[in-house]
């Protein structure tokens, strides 16, 4: 099998032409530009293109699949090369429907918790010795790559995300994949560049449970009004099965779950972790994990790459890097750690950074956000704006907005970069909040200046 990716520098992209090469497919790649990690991990298999850049004769007679990824241009030259010789074009999210067709597949959506929850249940069915096919939104502890396809396996748990499919395909992602197994853990309003309508953005969520397969389950965040008025209107073929968030404390000893009958000790912490635990919970039970099995294994589960990880800590300070950009992501994420730590001094840091956070229409949606946290800084990467012909809201518009006339906007990396440490006092909790990188600040250096 002969398969070309279009845009292969994407994050699941070159997951996938890794995966696919593992498989012994023959896979080339295209792509105008190719950052780290994708450039190292793909040049680690062989598979980086020789020049960047979009070439024809890397498109043949030969070629079985073309694998179009979001960021390239409906006239990019490969892909009409492709389509002139007939080529079938696909994205990523219809070929893995294609290559799990004939398995039992778990999708997990929801506004927020999804990758969690999805490397949550990845954790728990690799301690339990399960084979499975996979696809993560970001790397998961314990597995080399965030796309997994075997010929063995016959379960496939999917991150189901709500994002456009292709500059070919405007439907959302989640809608192509079908699921036995679907998971909804709420609804907030996001991606007003594509869903201009709180109402267009809930109707995705809606259509997606539609298209469970007969017989299938709906697993869904019983405190959400949205999912729960969903849930309401599912096929009667579907199996509803709500859930709330776990039984947790917190003590000087750490952070545990807790039923009637056990205590178990976690790394992770916060009650929106609470919220994907039971999530996940769900899932393996019916992927026939038993309860003893998903709790012994739930112990030893760290997180997901920046979902609240812990990047440096000393006796009294820490610094916690979070993907957190949507409202309701950030608000969540704010009141975690301000409820695991109620003695020390929060000092948030949130960069905004997608069309949404920057759209004059959505920002009000940020407001008191950051209300748990002492101190809070607004950062905005000036280039990053720009390339996205975004206009940056003025300080007087983000202070209403997030309710706080002591909040910091800050756009210039290197002034970031010297508030920052100045902020820093006994027992200080830094938590930095995005979905881009800060304008490429290498966040592990910073935060060992900072802490130590």
């Amino acid at each position: 099998m002969r398969v070309h990716f279009i845009a292969v520098g994407g994050a699941v992209m070159h997951n996938l032409a890794i995966a696919l090469h593992k498989k012994g497919y023959k896979v080339t790649g295209s792509d105008d530009e190719i950052f780290d990690p994708a450039l190292s991990r793909l040049q680690s298999h062989g598979l980086l293109p020789d020049d960047q850049g979009w070439y024809l004769d890397r498109i043949t007679p030969d070629t079985d699949r073309v694998i179009l990824g979001m960021h390239a241009r409906k006239d990019n030259p490969e892909l009409l090369r492709a389509r002139e010789l007939g080529v079938p074009v696909l994205s990523f999210p219809e070929y893995l429907y294609e290559q799990t067709r004939d398995k039992r597949r778990i999708v997990i959506a929801g506004s927020h918790g999804k990758t969690t929850i999805t490397a949550m249940v990845m954790h728990v069915l690799k301690y339990c010795g399960l084979e499975f096919d996979y696809m993560a939104g970001s790397q998961v502890e314990g597995f080399d790559d965030m796309v997994h396809l075997s010929d063995k396996s016959k379960i496939a748990v999917f991150e189901g995300d709500e994002y456009l499919t292709s500059p070919l395909d405007p439907r959302p992602k989640f809608h192509l994949y079908r699921p036995h197994i679907a998971v909804i853990n709420g609804i907030a309003w996001d991606h007003i560049n594509v869903f201009p309508d709180p109402e267009i953005y809930r109707e995705q969520f809606a259509i997606f449970a539609g298209m469970i397969e007969k017989g299938g389950e709906l697993i869904w965040y019983s405190n959400d009004p949205e999912t729960a008025g969903i849930a309401g209107k599912a096929n009667s073929d579907v199996i509803s099965k709500p859930y709330g968030i776990h039984g947790y404390f917190i003590n000087r000893k750490g952070f545990f779950a807790a039923t009637e009958n056990r205590v178990v000790p976690l790394k992770i912490f916060g009650e929106h972790n609470m919220q994907n635990l039971s999530a996940a919970k769900a899932v393996c039970l019916s992927a026939g994990v038993n309860e003893d099995q998903f709790y012994d294994a739930i112990k030893g589960f760290r997180g997901a790459a920046r979902r609240l990880q812990l990047i440096e800590e000393s006796e009294d300070s820490a610094l916690y890097l979070d993907f957190a950009h949507a409202p309701s992501k950030v608000k969540a994420t704010v009141e975690a750690v301000a409820e695991r730590y109620p003695r020390h001094r929060i000092v948030a840091i949130l960069e905004l950074h997608t069309y949404s956070s920057l759209n004059s229409r959505f920002i009000s949606e940020y407001c008191n956000t950051l209300q748990q946290a002492d101190r809070s800084i607004i950062y905005i990467n000036r280039h990053a704006a720009a390339l996205k012909k975004m206009e940056i809201p003025s300080m007087e518009v983000i202070k209403k907005a997030f309710g706080d006339d002591t909040i910091r906007v800050i756009t210039d990396r290197n002034e970031l970069e010297k508030e920052i440490p100045g902020l820093k006092s006994p027992s200080t909790v830094f938590l930095m909040m995005s979905s881009g990188d800060f304008d490429g600040m290498d966040i592990r250096t910073f935060a060992g200046k900072v802490i130590s």
